[in-house]
């Protein structure tokens, strides 16, 4: 008898020998642009230190290193109720937070509210006013006929924005589908809170913070080891507690050296001249004919709204290739049409699991109304495991840059977004690229390790409020424009021996 050998094990991967040769070449030449190697890896987190220390000087650089105002962590035995007010693209939620005396708990109650979509072109006014119908309508409801007094309101508005003060924020530019004319430029505060007046709402804007610092504080709140905040989704950001001594751009407060001050990174801006990212011809194009070409050229590279679009202009690319001939004698104007493919196109085909890529093929027929055969599936599979991986690799370089900075391991990063928590393998071959940059041993558990964040705009934004407030009992009002009106309205027992408290 004929000795088989030992049985072949089944893959849900298919195999690459039923894969015509002239597609495997190109897969060959698809992994030469994409992959990045350990190498890469550590050259692109040495620049990230040396672009997050520029960003903190007078003079700036590419990533903002925005001073936030948020002075320290929370040791989680704050307690009192807040508000939180987290407005995005579509929907307005509305939170009410109670801290109790248990340490690192909280309650919490909140509603949606739609935001109308021709809100997001319309007046100023009309925007503010009805932000302030939906805090009237959550404070009526669950507080029907109570005295509460003034509750104090985080408001996380994650848009970019100039902070001299944590309660005030002038926008840069509008992002999420808003286009409201007369707001740019301008302190999105004194509008909303006129809004508030005139319609007798019992709230104070003590904050107004960014999601990506509040997952910072609202993820430190039940994990002292939290020293990171992180978003992965539509787009990147990271925050973190610098030391204001090693933050040149405030000297001039001559705040204690040691004193901690959470900046947000914003830092999708990351290598903007182009000077140690891996970019591909396929990156390059999707820069170019963005609505900001030169900007936000880390975020275009790892986010997940442009992973989509580098996936078809690969196909696209290839089709228009004689040597390959993908989609031979189809119709492809539906793939021709510019961020038709979102990340879950992606995910779906690298999910597939069977062995003859079925639901790759299903997807393209009904996305794109394309027949695809076994040998382009599997390059296709190939295509969306190199750009998720690359992805994952890259988006590493944050945190492992910022680690460094601060020698912060061991310590816990939290991270949110559509990207870290739905696409596949995307946390594993996150921490797999840490591991290679920061050079752990073999046999060393992760010394940085990234985990699920709490809930940033809600609990975050509340907790930052809570923590203002301390503040301004403390006597600490560096950065808050308006601490005398938040000690008048809100009974505030501001402590001359550094001890805070509130007045019942």
């Amino acid at each position: 008898m004929v000795g088989l050998g030992p049985r072949r094990k089944l893959s849900r991967r298919g195999s690459l020998a039923d894969v015509p040769e002239h597609l495997c070449d190109q897969i060959k030449k698809l992994e030469e642009q994409f992959v990045v190697d350990q190498a890469k890896l550590k050259e692109i987190t040495e620049h990230f230190v040396s672009e997050l220390r520029q960003g903190l000087t007078k003079e700036g650089g590419d990533i903002p290193m925005n001073v936030t105002w948020c002075m320290g962590f929370p040791t989680g035995n704050e307690t009192g109720t807040y508000l939180a007010l987290d407005m995005g693209g579509t929907n307005l939620r509305v939170c009410e937070i109670q801290l109790p005396e248990e340490k690192g708990e909280f309650d919490i109650i909140q509603s949606k509210y739609r935001m109308p979509e021709e809100l997001k072109s319309g007046k100023a006014e009309e925007l503010w006013e009805y932000v302030a119908d939906c805090l009237k309508q959550f404070i009526d409801y669950h507080h029907e006929g109570e005295s509460i007094g003034r509750l104090p309101l985080g408001f996380t508005f994650s848009y970019p924005c100039t902070q001299e003060y944590i309660d005030n924020g002038i926008l840069q530019r509008w992002t999420k589908g808003f286009d409201i004319d007369g707001v740019e430029g301008k302190d999105v505060v004194p509008p909303f809170e006129k809004a508030l007046e005139e319609r007798g709402v019992p709230i104070k804007l003590t904050a107004l913070i960014n999601d990506t610092t509040g997952t910072l504080i609202a993820s430190s709140y039940t994990d002292e080891q939290m020293k990171i905040g992180c978003i992965f989704g539509t787009g990147c950001n990271a925050a973190y507690m610098e030391h204001c001594g090693d933050i040149p751009k405030i000297a001039e407060f001559n705040l204690p050296p040691d004193m901690p001050m959470a900046i947000n990174c914003e830092y999708g801006a990351f290598d903007n001249a182009h000077k140690v990212l891996p970019r591909t011809k396929y990156d390059v194009i999707v820069d170019k004919e963005s609505p900001r070409p030169g900007q936000q050229s880390f975020e275009k590279m790892i986010a997940g709204l442009y992973l989509g679009e580098l996936f078809r202009l690969v196909c696209l690319d290839l089709n228009n290739n004689p040597a390959v001939k993908l989609f031979s004698g189809q119709d492809v104007s539906k793939l021709q049409q510019p961020y038709i493919l979102d990340a879950s196109f992606l995910s779906q085909i690298e999910e597939d699991p069977f062995e003859n890529l079925q639901e790759t093929c299903d997807v393209f027929q009904s996305h794109l109304g394309l027949k695809v055969n076994k040998g382009e599936c599997e390059l296709f599979r190939r295509l969306t495991e190199l750009i998720g991986t690359r992805a994952a690799r890259l988006s590493a370089c944050g945190p492992a840059a910022i680690c460094k900075k601060k020698n912060l391991q061991p310590c816990h990063v939290g991270a949110d977004g559509s990207v870290f928590n739905k696409y596949p393998h995307f946390k594993a071959r996150g921490a797999l690229a840490l591991r290679e940059i920061l050079d752990w041993e073999k046999t060393q558990r992760d010394q940085v390790d990234i985990r699920p964040a709490e809930d940033g705009s809600g609990v975050g934004a509340a907790l930052i409020a809570a923590l203002t407030l301390k503040r301004v009992c403390q006597g600490n009002w560096a950065g808050i424009r308006d601490a005398e009106t938040m000690v008048k309205h809100m009974k505030l027992e501001v402590k001359s021996d550094g001890q805070d408290g509130m007045a019942n």
